[in-house]
């Protein structure tokens, strides 16, 4: 038992770091096919030292750099929702395409997947950028006049 406990706990720790880097790369690439130019920070910097970034910090952020002048707001809502594409692959489970993961007794596949889904929710910085894209189109237009 304390060795399925220590699995899963490692597994949640990987799919949660996996998920992390999955869920700005989905970002990422929205914003890359939308054409909108962007910057990843992989572990950006902390001065309040390296406990504060693990628990409270980012692995990983994407930041648009300019916008295409047409249709930038929505664009940038598109990109903000794409880590729910994360969940893509569990659209078999319903449909009978794959098999059930939660109806198998693998404690450590389950927590992953746990874990994997949890880093598809969006953020509350994305769902700030869904609901105000275009104050941050606006706002980038005047920090570059």
């Amino acid at each position: 038992m304390a060795h399925e406990l220590l699995g899963a706990a490692l597994a949640l720790l990987a799919s949660g770091v996996a998920g992390i880097f999955a869920h700005e790369l989905a970002h990422a690439l929205a914003l890359s096919a939308l054409g909108v130019s962007y910057r990843i920070d992989w572990l950006p910097a902390r001065d309040d030292g390296l406990l504060a970034m693990i628990f409270f910090g980012k692995l990983a952020a994407v930041t648009p750099q300019t916008f295409p002048a047409a249709r930038a707001p929505f664009r940038l809502r598109v990109a903000s929702m794409m880590p729910l594409t994360l969940l893509l692959p569990l659209a078999g489970i319903p449909l009978g395409i794959l098999p059930d993961p939660f109806a198998t007794e693998n404690l450590v596949f389950q927590v992953a997947l746990i874990g994997w889904m949890a880093c598809a929710i969006p953020s509350p910085q994305d769902f700030s950028i869904l609901w105000y894209a275009r104050r941050v189109v606006n706002r980038r237009k005047n920090e570059a006049e």
